[in-house]
């Protein structure tokens, strides 16, 4: 099942959209997998993917935001996916994802990718299943 986007707020792709500082205080701050993580390397990681932000209607307010790293014909990897706290439980996350994987669906992607230690509850709502074959799969850098 799909979590529907509350009326109240609305996902966009626009760049000129995404509040930068924000997105990177919200991930060098907060989130496990980017703490740390410097602004330049931050801006550096926006401009070079497809950046989705979740906003309030009514006063413009970003309060999520997810990035997607693709080809846009064989392959994307989906990371940085992060909902503000003081909106967490209303089903952002879940829409967010949601609404990344039916914008990439057209692209015809063999695979979309992404890794959590947490929310795996969320990527398998909207159809994400754990590796059948983790062993096929090699990294090279941090783990």
């Amino acid at each position: 099942m799909n979590r529907v986007l509350p009326a109240a707020y609305e996902i966009s792709t626009a760049l000129e959209r995404l509040d930068h500082a924000l997105i990177h205080q919200w991930l060098s701050q907060d989130a496990y997998w980017a703490l740390g993580r410097s602004r330049e390397k931050q801006d550096q990681a926006i401009a070079g993917s497809l950046n989705f932000g979740i906003y309030d209607r009514a006063s413009g307010s970003q309060f999520g935001y997810a990035r997607v790293v693709t080809d846009r014909a064989t392959f994307a990897w989906l990371c940085d996916v992060y909902i503000a706290p003081a909106v967490r439980g209303k089903g952002l996350g879940t829409a967010l994802v949601a609404a990344v994987r039916d914008h990439l669906a057209p692209y015809g992607l063999r695979r979309v990718l992404l890794a959590t230690a947490d929310a795996h509850g969320v990527y398998a709502e909207v159809g994400f299943a754990s590796l059948e074959k983790p062993g096929n799969w090699m990294t090279l850098g941090e783990q």
